[in-house]
């Protein structure tokens, strides 16, 4: 199914031109309808009443938030006016304890939510939680760009992160329109066993699977020469000159990879192309 509805949930104004740019582009080369989600968080409030709570100050809080929607919603409407595609935009007030709602309620009626690194330099705790909200409430795939510009081909050529988990399949089958695109794509597995439970070979009925579609594959056999998967698939992009990464996101709990780490949030943070990501 190709997608025919781009959402992009925009929080920031630093954000908001690259944001309406980089979705308006890949609105006109999909044929897509661009949703332009403006939120104002109300970060005084968490969401909850407390006892105690002064309440010309929550007041306040809210016509603050408010007016910052409004402005951020003024701002991406006039960015994408002067765009040739079909866009819709809505400003909302949220505080940041029903934020995943907001977001999972706009992005469960979008096919592919875009938004930049949520761990990068126009990150933080806002972001993460759109980006998470969308991936797991709303179970929509999201493409998250960094901050070069995206090329007027995107995508040419695409490598996808394969461990044969659940959630990289998932990232497969949301990338489809994506990867015909592209036309190609390579497999990268990092130390993978000899054979799978199946007894066949490392990536093979994905490489199957993908030719079904259209979609040239070669598997890359990869060691993990450096500590980080991420560093490793990294660099298998350049190497493979790849505009696109297509991985399952979270294969472990949210909580162990923002206390230890993980590959999810080192990509989320480092990547540098666009990275495709399902749940």
């Amino acid at each position: 199914m190709p997608y025919r509805t781009l959402l992009t949930v925009i929080y920031s104004s630093e954000a908001c031109a690259a944001q309406i740019a980089a979705g308006a582009q890949l609105a006109r080369r999909l044929d897509a309808h661009l949703d332009i989600l403006c939120l104002g968080i109300d970060e005084v409030q968490v969401g909850y009443y407390f006892a105690g709570a002064d309440a010309v100050l929550q007041q306040t809080s809210i016509a603050m938030a408010r007016e910052k929607a409004e402005a951020l919603q003024s701002a991406a409407e006039a960015a994408v006016v002067a765009e040739d595609v079909r866009w819709s935009a809505q400003a909302m007030v949220t505080q940041f304890g029903v934020l995943t709602e907001v977001v999972a309620r706009a992005a469960m009626f979008s096919d592919l939510v875009v938004q930049p690194l949520p761990l990068g330099d126009l990150g933080g705790d806002a972001a993460v939680a759109i980006v998470e909200a969308a991936l797991f409430a709303g179970q929509s795939p999201v493409l998250l760009l960094p901050a070069a510009e995206l090329s007027p081909e995107f995508p040419r050529r695409a490598v996808v992160g394969w461990n044969s988990g659940v959630e990289a399949m998932s990232a497969v089958r949301a990338a489809l329109p994506a990867l015909k695109l592209a036309g190609s794509a390579s497999v990268a597995m990092i130390d993978p066993p000899l054979r799978a439970a199946d007894q066949s070979a490392p990536g093979q009925r994905l490489c199957t699977m993908l030719d079904r579609h259209g979609i040239r594959a070669e598997v890359a056999l990869l060691p993990k020469t450096k500590p980080r998967v991420s560093d490793v698939l990294m660099d298998h992009v350049e190497g493979q000159d790849a505009d696109l990464l297509v991985t399952g996101a979270y294969g472990h709990s949210r909580f162990r990879e923002a206390i230890l780490g993980g590959a999810t949030r080192e990509l989320m943070s480092r990547a540098r192309v666009p990275l495709l990501m399902a749940h």
